[in-house]
């Protein structure tokens, strides 16, 4: 074999989401555009801010002297200083300079973070429905992925399971709100639960264990709904994130890591995981993007734009008689699937062109993703044809 059998195995049963999309564009041929209603992808289609194309253009226009040479692997002082102020703002706690790490994107930030603490056979709690990456990540760096379900009417967290799966052989566990794919938002009591319990957890083990707080979707919350920052919950608190969403930039994979200024380790910890940015090859996190989003912490994408279309989705297919919860934030919705077989589901939408992911991709047997970053009118075009299958599989709204 060419490859690793591993890694063979790993493509096999590796991203639904991309293989969906895959098959939208042989519909999109088949059919055109306009009548594929593609809900597969969680790629924003609303432009950066307009602050950013000022930002880019003064830059293009007024380079700055070695602009595009390396640099600390940190990252720029200046930029991690401005990360820093936000993150102080949020959390009320001390963060500083030295507390972050400009990383390529928030799933580079993960594999720094995982590599810094993780021990061979080391066990990394994964709350499903999770994002199927995080287990790749974990497998990265000989860690052992441990799934744990949250509150499988709600989807938050379930203390219970959690304390229950934690082992002398648990080192972090991975938390991401708002939700993929749920969109639920951890209420701070929750977290700090969560904080608590493994502080107590830790106790009876001869090290600490870290929550990783995965954030790409901190910015995009409705109805008012404060996303809690982790610092003041939890001591060893490590947030990872991008500006993928809030910025709309994902293929500028330009994010950072942050560590809580209240952990006792946390400069032995920032020494480990700059040597772990290196050594992985990441090296530093894009000059350029460093530079542009020093200057946009307080910006972010039209939030109101995405809240309009979640009430159309959960307005109409509730009306149809999908059962769902209202996401509290983030881009997605997750269903429960009308067929107890969501692989069979998502097929049978599939002969009505529209495309989803079925809730095996993420952990979740039973459920499907819809991904409404999309066009409004591609929405309203998909609503025929989402009655369509709700009439076939006996749904009555």
């Amino acid at each position: 074999m060419a490859i690793a059998t591993k890694i063979a195995g790993f493509i096999s049963r590796s991203s639904w989401i991309r293989k969906m999309f895959e098959e939208g564009d042989i519909l999109r041929r088949e059919y055109g555009p306009d009548n594929v209603y593609d809900f597969t992808l969680g790629n924003p289609d609303v432009d950066p801010p307009e602050a950013f194309n000022r930002e880019l253009l003064a830059l293009a226009q007024h380079p700055l002297p070695g602009m595009h040479s390396y640099m600390n692997n940190a990252g720029y002082v200046e930029t991690r200083a401005a990360v820093a102020a936000k993150l102080a703002r949020d959390s009320g706690m001390p963060v500083s300079a030295d507390h972050v790490i400009m990383t390529c994107g928030a799933g580079g930030a993960l594999n720094v973070v995982l590599k810094t603490i993780l021990n061979p056979g080391e066990e990394v709690i994964i709350l499903a429905p999770y994002f199927v990456e995080y287990k790749f990540y974990i497998d990265n760096h000989g860690g052992v992925p441990v799934e744990v379900w949250t509150d499988r009417a709600t989807f938050q967290l379930d203390i219970d399971a959690i304390e229950k799966a934690l082992t002398p052989k648990t080192r972090a566990i991975i938390i991401c709100s708002p939700n993929n794919p749920t969109g639920v938002v951890y209420p701070a009591e929750s977290l700090r639960r969560l904080g608590k319990l493994l502080q107590k957890a830790q106790q009876k083990t001869s090290h600490q264990i870290y929550v990783i707080s995965d954030e790409p979707y901190a910015r995009i919350s409705y109805d008012g709904i404060h996303v809690p920052n982790i610092f003041p919950l939890v001591e060893n608190a490590v947030i990872v994130t991008s500006h993928s969403k809030d910025l709309a930039l994902p293929g500028e994979r330009i994010g950072y890591l942050a560590i809580n200024p209240a952990m006792a380790t946390a400069m032995q910890f920032m020494e480990g995981a700059v040597f772990s940015n290196r050594v992985l090859g990441f090296v530093n996190a894009p000059a350029l993007m460093q530079r542009l989003v020093a200057k946009l912490q307080g910006e972010s994408v039209d939030i109101g734009l995405y809240q309009e279309k979640r009430d159309l989705l959960v307005n109409e297919l509730s009306a149809m008689g999908f059962r769902l919860v209202k996401p509290d934030g983030a881009f997605y919705l997750f269903p429960s699937s009308p067929l107890a077989d969501d692989v069979e589901f998502i097929k049978l939408a599939q002969k009505h062109r529209i495309l989803l992911v079925p809730g095996s991709g993420f952990g979740a047997p039973g459920f499907f993703r819809i991904a409404y970053c999309v066009d409004k009118k591609m929405i309203e075009r998909s609503l025929p044809a989402w009655r369509a299958v709700a009439q076939e599989v006996g749904l009555r709204g």
